[in-house]
């Protein structure tokens, strides 16, 4: 798989100073958790999910999630199990066919409800099905439930041969109440420590999370302007993101999808400046908006190289543009974070940003 794969070479060309590496799911998990990037929810039960994938319908389709919990009505839940079913069963088809290859499938999870439903899915999918898998997202995950969510995951694990991951998202009531939050973030990060290996990424719940207090944030605010949320936010990441080996975060939700893509835009802007990556999106086209918010700048990514070269030789220097100064020691984190997204996502040539390649791909 590789990012922005569908341009045309001449629009690479011009877009990009270092055009994005390919990657695989097999790749190392500190670099596979930056490519999750613009995450595509969509209700198991929909009837085009494999359709989809097979003939790659969307452009920017590079990870999805098949969901069980809430994009699914309780009395719906039956049936969207034996949808999800044929879809894989669809997949592994058209894998052993030829018609999907390794390098064209996305990073695919599926969001159960509970540990109960998530084992008997395994039980049915079977170890070459289950390996088509990256995954499962763990709705609602609190220090309570974290445990039997892992050791299952352990035990499916045990039958393949392909890693599976987790992505917890944090969406409960003692998450948001500043009560009980500090104490339930530092027991959902001492478990998540027991079985760091397995889990990709940490995930928030804003929806969840906002309509405790009856919430919606406009399209024309982003969840930051929220204080209830921000201020929860500002602790996930105290907590999860801290070095020196920190969680990748990713942002909440944009539920709303259109033309008018500015509100969008500007929570990816807040979500990076915050330390998050990756997004969950609801519209195929909002993959590409948020995708492109992840190609590092050419300023940036010099910083970075700036940054990595002297660290062993001086403490601080003027930057490479020579409008900021650039301290090897606390920056270099930053740095490190910056380097692996440009991997992933690439590096703007001087002068190009998101709003200028989503305008070329207007007119290609």
């Amino acid at each position: 798989m590789r990012y922005f794969g569908y341009l045309p070479p001449r629009v690479l060309e011009d877009v990009f100073y270092i055009p994005p590496l390919p990657y695989t799911r097999d790749m190392d998990k500190e670099t596979l958790a930056y490519a999750v990037g613009a995450l595509l929810y969509m209700p198991a039960n929909r009837a085009r999910i494999a359709s989809d994938i097979i003939t790659r319908r969307h452009e920017g389709f590079q990870s999805a999630v098949l969901c069980l919990e809430d994009a699914v009505g309780d009395l719906e839940v039956d049936g969207a199990e034996g949808t999800l079913l044929r879809h894989i069963k669809e997949i592994g088809i058209a894998f052993e066919k030829g018609r999907l290859t390794e390098l064209e499938l996305p990073l695919l999870f599926v969001r159960v409800r509970c540990v109960e439903q998530m084992q008997r899915l395994a039980n049915q999918l079977g170890k070459e099905q289950l390996e088509l898998l990256t995954g499962f997202v763990f709705p609602k995950f609190s220090s309570g439930n974290g445990a039997a969510y892992f050791e299952t995951l352990e035990n499916v694990n045990r039958q393949i041969s392909r890693r599976l991951y987790a992505m917890p998202i944090l969406e409960s009531p003692a998450i948001i109440y500043k009560e009980s939050r500090i104490d339930e973030l530092l027991a959902i990060k001492n478990l998540l420590d027991i079985y760091r290996d397995r889990v990709l990424n940490v995930r928030i719940g804003a929806t969840d999370l906002s309509g405790i207090f009856g919430l919606r944030r406009g399209n024309s605010i982003t969840i930051y302007d929220v204080a209830v949320i921000r201020d929860c936010i500002g602790d996930i990441v105290n907590v999860f993101g801290r070095g020196p080996d920190p969680y990748v975060i990713a942002g909440p939700v944009w539920e709303y999808f259109g033309e008018d893509v500015s509100g969008l835009l500007q929570e990816v802007k807040m979500d990076r400046a915050n330390g998050l990556v990756g997004k969950t999106v609801i519209h195929p086209d909002q993959l590409q908006v948020v995708q492109s918010c992840y190609i590092i700048g050419r300023e940036e990514y010099a910083d970075a190289c700036s940054i990595m070269e002297a660290y062993s030789s001086s403490g601080a220097s003027k930057s490479p543009y020579h409008n900021k100064m650039n301290e090897s020691k606390p920056h270099m984190a930053w740095a490190k974070k910056v380097l692996r997204q440009a991997q992933i996502y690439g590096v703007f040539h001087e002068g190009e940003n998101e709003r200028s390649l989503l305008t070329r791909k207007l007119y290609v």
